[in-house]
């Protein structure tokens, strides 16, 4: 399912117009990504919880230059943990 699909989706389940149901998810996905930059957890109950984590630096190595180590530096990355109601929604328990 790509955006457009689920801005369809979303208006016709909540009754607004494309636009509103667009808006709202943009507002929602803006949120998110400014509650992970703030380094704090989203949790949607029963859905799930988005959390940022970093990735402590580690050695590597140079996929052109197989011989030449290289240092990849610290970054932080987007987890999400599934809730209870999905987990159990993709088991076929509900």
């Amino acid at each position: 399912m790509n955006k457009a699909t689920l801005i369809e989706k979303l208006a016709a389940a909540a009754a607004v117009s494309k636009r509103d149901a667009e808006n709202m998810l943009d507002g929602l996905v803006k949120i998110i990504i400014d509650e992970l930059k703030a380094e704090r957890e989203v949790t949607i109950t029963g859905f799930g919880t988005f959390l940022a984590r970093k990735r402590h630096s580690r050695g590597g190595v140079n996929p052109q230059k197989p011989s030449e180590r290289i240092q990849i530096p610290e970054v932080t990355v987007a987890k999400f943990k599934t809730g209870k109601t999905l987990k159990d929604a993709l088991k076929g328990k509900l």
